[in-house]
């Protein structure tokens, strides 16, 4: 398993499982690139400790990378989801609240697998064995015939390719060993994929990924639908069955293989074959899997124009996307054009590739953008923590912040207190934000309660002046220590009076970071007044 990049010794050439295990595991600890989806995947999948900090926690692991972000709001823009949307999705947090939390854990698992194979010199069979992975598991989100299951159905499936994927992009000289075995040019008889691995490596694909998964972590339950099931189809019901989720990641992936390697003309007869073998089990009859083949090559094909995804024409990958259709009568046979159907013009590719977002470096588009998700989230009913999530987020992303965090009136009314957050250190430092609501037994009141009740947005270029740093709060002092931060109190009427009741902090890494200009702090205080009246409308009050 030769690499010139890589600091460690190859294994011997006839590897037994525990030296190619071991050999593989030590690469990626050199590697940096695609040990990021282990950790990626660990955290994605522990974000479930309740809904609103799952939002919180999910959207801060998102936005820690920029690319990753952009990326996944590119994707969720598409047709497919924008019609969920009304409009454009502008902020994670709207795309959560819109698609789901399981929703978007899919997709960012999907979009980190692709995130480092464009600059590898394999970089096609990277993406050929990339887009099986996830039409695998889109297949088998569109088949799952148990609506609660459908996104566990999803990873399920992609995941059963886990092995597949780390050889392919740690060990591509055995990864083409093992095709070749495979799919023989000569008189050589072909084996299959998993007798191929564990000739080459020692191991099967299937244990691979199964070990690589145990050392990341990953739940035993995701482990065991990983694992592929060794007896034929199941010929009654399995639909309350613990295994039901193996048995569709099984139909998914076979359907998966057969858009890849089957010839156009041949298709629609292998998929329902394999419908037909799984029929009895999974209670899916071959004409829905035939319908659900075609929704999901158009959604991977959003995915590909989303990511700018380059495909080489004529590759077995080009079959995954729409240049084949899976679910007409007359597939296989040549049919109208892209042109002429209008598949290829500016408009439908701007659509579905780009989506609406505003530039990254343009604040007041991005706060603007920001405004209109909030207020399209706003129409119907929707839950406070999501909007003020929302409204962070916009922020953070918009002002290139260290960190953003929204206190709240506490249940005695004495005090705001830090809830939630994104950006540096919020887990450890929002619980350090309580800001008194009236002076102290020697009347003595310090900038962040003055601000408050003055109802006064405040923006301190330079916290280190003389005359700053006497007013500090002690814990602002102590802990925070921001060079330059801004303060957005929220002021609402309640029976007549002035009610303080929450404080968005916002803060940069240096001296005069924060650079506001008058129109983005009228976009700012419009954010806020958004915080107000969806305050005001879960209250009741007017």
């Amino acid at each position: 398993m030769p690499d010139a990049d890589a600091p460690d010794t190859a294994p011997p050439a006839a590897p037994d499982a525990t030296t190619t295990l071991e050999f593989l595991l030590r690469r990626m600890r050199h590697k940096s690139d695609f040990p990021a989806l282990g950790g990626a995947v660990a955290r994605i999948q522990t974000l479930t400790d309740s809904e609103h900090e799952t939002l919180d926690r999910l959207s801060e692991e998102i936005l820690k990378d920029v690319a990753l972000t952009q990326k996944l709001l590119r994707m969720v823009n598409t047709a497919h989801y924008r019609r969920a949307g009304g409009g454009a999705i502008s902020t994670i947090s709207r795309a959560v609240s819109l698609i789901g939390f399981a929703g978007i854990r899919n997709l960012a698992l999907s979009l980190v697998l692709v995130e480092h194979m464009q600059d590898k010199h394999h970089a096609q069979q990277l993406k050929e064995a990339f887009l099986r992975a996830v039409m695998a598991g889109t297949l088998a989100d569109e088949l799952c015939p148990w609506s609660r299951d459908s996104e566990e159905a999803f990873i399920s499936a992609l995941f059963r390719n886990l092995g597949r994927l780390l050889a392919e992009f740690y060990l591509p000289e055995d990864a083409e060993d093992v095709r070749q075995r495979v799919h023989p040019k000569g008189a050589e008889p072909p084996v299959t994929e998993e007798a191929a691995a564990a000739e080459v490596l020692g191991l099967g694909y299937q244990a691979l990924g199964q070990a690589v998964g145990a050392n990341w972590g990953l739940p035993e339950t995701m482990l065991r639908a990983m694992q592929r099931p060794d007896t034929e189809p199941p010929k009654q019901s399995v639909a309350q069955s613990p295994d039901r989720l193996r048995w569709l990641a099984s139909l998914a992936n076979e359907m998966a293989d057969a858009m890849l390697y089957a010839e156009p003309a041949k298709l629609e007869a292998e998929l329902q074959a394999a419908a037909r073998r799984y029929q009895k089990g999974l209670g899916i009859d071959p004409a829905v899997a035939q319908e659900a083949a075609g929704r999901a090559k158009r959604r991977l094909t959003e995915l590909t124009r989303a990511l700018d995804l380059q495909i080489s024409p004529q590759s077995s990958a080009e079959r995954l996307i729409d240049t084949y259709y899976v679910d007409a009568p007359n597939a296989g046979t040549d049919g109208p054009s892209a042109e002429a159907l209008g598949l290829d013009t500016p408009e439908i590719v701007g659509q579905l590739g780009e989506g609406k977002l505003p530039p990254p470096q343009d604040k007041a588009g991005m706060l603007t953008a920001g405004i209109q998700d909030i207020t399209n989230a706003m129409v119907d009913s929707f839950k406070l923590n999501d909007v003020l999530h929302m409204i962070l987020e916009t922020m953070f992303r918009a002002l290139n912040l260290r960190r953003v965090i929204f206190c709240m009136r506490d249940a005695k009314g004495s005090m705001l207190q830090g809830r939630f957050g994104l950006g540096e250190g919020v887990e450890q430092l929002k619980p350090a934000f309580q800001v008194p609501l009236k002076p102290g037994p020697k009347g003595e009141i310090d900038l962040f309660t003055a601000v408050c009740l003055k109802n006064a947005d405040t923006l301190i270029a330079d916290a280190s002046a003389p005359t700053i740093v006497s007013r500090l709060p002690v814990f602002f002092r102590d802990r925070v220590q921001a060079p330059t931060f801004l303060l957005l109190p929220l002021m609402m009427k309640h029976q007549g009076k002035d009610l303080v009741i929450g404080l968005i902090y916002a803060d940069q890494a240096k001296v005069n970071g924060l650079q506001i200009s008058d129109s983005e702090l009228s976009l700012l205080r419009t954010l806020r007044n958004q915080a107000v009246m969806a305050f005001r409308q879960v209250s009741g009050g007017s």
